[in-house]
């Protein structure tokens, strides 16, 4: 067992060690997850703020005199093993100190969560990642180079791809053909929400105005089910998936095969509902055609006819993102990893009328939103990685509702998550 592992290791005082790029209220909230955790620590942190990270370290429960602020891989190195703890702005420090046994990135930003994977496996180490957005944008190189490498490449558990890819795997290996894989969405649909307009539910819930209009206008969504497709191969229906409303009573009915009267049109898709049955959790539909096996979950209660679904009615995001930590060091197991090809993209969508010379800015705020769709139509029409629009700038007018393009922007050609992005590209076009 995992907790047997991690007791022994606290015991042995050698616990797991692991160096994080984080910020915000994610990375204070992974940093005390993990101080919760036997036999496991964030020995460093990179954060352009320093005195962010170190008030992370001390809402954990660190003392202030064992904290270090140091941009030096020797003093690093010497401070993790005198069990101090580290801070630092440079992102390429954590991958330098010898006694991590592997790195994360718990941010929401593709470009901090590339060049950390990017660093970390250049330098040989493990790659778990919080960072479903970075794994949208770039997974598939970075496996590739990881596995170049002879190291990990993952995404963690805790979000709903990770959570949803273990009951995916638990009802494959049951033999059940799956029709849908989803999840629940945690508030209605309104891709032109934006910051002004969700203030208030993000102070009363203590968030990031822009975060949880990333939620309600469906970027977020959008990125967790393409990370999902692009693990297990299920591709959306349609443009943005279909989004019903249901509830456990109702939803393997809904997604039941068109010719059964539901709404799927092949087996092996990807979609969300919407309602507040389902919200926060993820779940699985499958067809069952032996009858024995039909009475036996009918039985169980798991639903009647052929069509049943095994809902998991929560996820912890970075508060289950030690397990699958855990599971990379001492059982060298990945958690997610994406296939070598994608199946679905999340594209940019002009959230308004724009300009040029305008600076696209982050997801959920007011010039863009993501949108799923399949990969090899994002290639068709050039559509530009919604993972690559902040901080890109408009070179020509676009209308509201139009997907970007490549040729609409321009973009940092010296960041780490455009080069990466290029190699993929080329990758996937070789072998088309």
């Amino acid at each position: 067992m995992i907790h047997r592992e991690l007791q022994k290791r606290e015991a042995e005082s050698n616990p797991i060690k692991i160096g994080a790029s984080a910020i915000d209220w994610m990375g204070s909230g992974f940093v005390n997850a993990v101080s919760q955790v036997p036999g496991m620590e964030v020995s460093v942190i990179a954060n352009a703020d320093t005195a962010e990270a170190a008030e992370m370290y001390r809402l954990a429960g660190v003392p202030t005199d064992r904290i270090v602020e140091t941009s030096h891989p020797g003093e690093a190195n010497d401070a993790v093993r005198a069990a101090k703890f580290v801070v630092t702005e440079d992102l390429s420090l954590p991958s330098k100190v010898d006694d991590l046994d592997i790195l994360t990135d718990v941010t929401w930003s593709p470009a901090l969560g590339a060049q950390l994977a990017y660093s970390a496996i250049h330098n040989g180490k493990d790659v778990m990642l919080v960072n479903i957005e970075a794994d949208v944008t770039v997974g598939p190189i970075l496996k590739k180079l990881a596995a170049q490498a002879g190291v990990l490449y993952s995404v963690s558990s805790g979000d709903e791809p990770g959570c949803l890819i273990e009951l995916y795997d638990f009802a494959c290996s049951m033999g059940h053909e799956i029709i849908t894989i989803g999840k629940g969405k945690n508030n209605p649909l309104d891709p032109s929400a934006t910051p002004e307009t969700v203030a208030e539910s993000a102070r009363r819930a203590d968030k990031d105005p822009f975060q949880v209009s990333s939620y309600v206008d469906g970027t977020k969504t959008m990125f967790e089910m393409t990370c999902a497709a692009n693990a297990t191969g299920c591709r959306p229906m349609q443009a943005g998936m279909i989004g019903p409303e249901a509830d456990l009573n109702t939803v393997s009915d809904i997604f039941a095969l068109v010719e059964d009267g539901g709404l799927s049109r092949f087996p092996g898709n990807v979609d969300f509902v919407q309602g507040d049955a389902m919200a926060g959790g993820v779940f699985v539909t499958v067809r069952v055609e032996d009858k024995r096996i039909q009475d036996d979950l009918n039985y169980l209660k798991v639903g009647n006819g052929k069509y049943f679904t095994f809902f998991r009615p929560y996820h912890l995001w970075f508060l289950e993102a030690p397990i699958s930590i855990a599971r990379a060091v001492l059982h060298r197991q990945v958690w997610l990893e994406p296939l070598d090809r994608p199946v679905a993209e999340v594209v940019a969508v002009a959230k308004r009328d724009l300009q040029p010379g305008e600076v696209l800015d982050r997801f959920g705020g007011f010039t863009s939103f993501g949108r799923m769709v399949l990969a090899d139509e994002a290639i068709r029409q050039n559509a530009l990685p919604a993972g690559l629009t902040p901080a890109a700038r408009m070179k020509r007018p676009l209308s509201a509702g139009e997907y970007l393009t490549w040729d609409d922007v321009d973009l940092d050609e010296e960041s780490t998550v455009v080069s990466l992005r290029r190699q993929q590209d080329q990758a996937v076009l070789a072998d088309a």
